[in-house]
């Protein structure tokens, strides 16, 4: 942008400063005159930067928009007196933030530093020689040398702004995740405290195990394991299939077998037939036809032993 603004800039601030040094003479001074000759003199050199500085502007507004969306915000203009306060500017002197911003800035010095030291020092000389030379002679030097440092700290600074970029970037993203603790409770919120599900799981399943125990005196046989898996079938005359009212592996088979023995309830080990039943059928629901057969068998040789028996 300096280099190809520089000649229109410099052309109309020559202009303007040639016609206020070749009629300096003729120049009022006095009165309200100095401020309007301060105005002229000020508008002219605006006039001569205003493109270059245009697109500086352009530049900023697009680098920002480049980062992300453009947000409408008047926050920053509405009064804070945290932002008075001394505690609050200590805080936000010493944060973590601030400390990473002054780390960059340092580091930028020293690379920015490093580079025009480099591109400089072999120059030394012809510096040196600048002393004795003509004021019009001077100027396509500095004008070469300008530009070479301009470019090669905006090459640097292209380079730094990437890096902080990404960092900035990374930094936000690792703001944005959850902790662990955050993640326990937004679930605790949406789905409820895990221990108290559990807790509320765990009564009802002692209900119903409470109501299916109520049941195993009204089965007509329990098929067992012998010790491992324990049925409870309810079957009455005119029912279309036998009906599992109750059933459990180990201490509940157990305890299903108890409570059967306690009222009369037959007793019948079938291992095969029983872990089928196990994995077939639920509670409450009919078993299914491909142990009709087996079923009946059983409940047959039940109703054969209870007529045998008198009670």
């Amino acid at each position: 942008m300096l280099a190809n603004f520089a000649g229109p800039m410099s052309e109309g601030l020559t202009t303007t400063m040639r016609g206020l040094i070749a009629n300096a003479h003729g120049i009022r001074v006095d009165g309200p005159a100095l401020p309007g000759l301060f105005q002229k003199i000020g508008l002219e050199m605006l006039m001569a930067v205003a493109m270059p500085f245009l697109v500086l502007l352009i530049a900023a507004a697009a680098g920002n928009v480049v980062q992300h969306r453009l947000v409408w915000s008047y926050d920053g203009l509405t009064p804070k007196f945290s932002k008075i306060s001394p505690m609050a500017g200590l805080k936000r002197l010493f944060s973590k933030q601030a400390l990473a911003n002054l780390a960059k800035g340092i580091i930028k010095l020293i690379l920015i530093g490093s580079v025009l030291t480099a591109m400089m020092w072999p120059e030394w000389g012809r510096l040196e020689g600048l002393l004795r030379t003509d004021p019009a002679g001077i100027l396509p030097l500095a004008h070469i040398l300008a530009m070479k440092l301009m470019g090669a700290v905006c090459a640097m600074l292209a380079a730094v702004a990437a890096a902080d970029y990404l960092f900035q970037y990374r930094d936000w993203w690792g703001r944005q995740k959850m902790s662990l603790q955050e993640i326990k409770e937004e679930y605790r919120q949406t789905e409820g405290d895990p221990v108290i599900k559990g807790k509320m799981k765990q009564l009802r399943s002692m209900k119903q195990r409470r109501r299916m125990m109520q049941k195993v005196p009204k089965a007509a046989v329990i098929i067992t394991n012998p010790t491992h898996y324990a049925i409870a079938l309810e079957y009455e005359r005119g029912m279309e299939a036998p009906i599992c009212v109750a059933k459990g592996m180990d201490a509940v088979a157990l305890k299903i077998r108890e409570i059967g023995g306690k009222h009369g309830v037959p007793i019948v080990e079938n291992p095969p037939l029983a872990r089928a039943l196990h994995a077939t059928v639920e509670i409450d629901e009919a078993i299914p036809p491909e142990h009709y057969k087996a079923v009946a068998e059983v409940i047959g040789y039940v109703m054969k032993l209870r007529k045998a028996v008198p009670r």
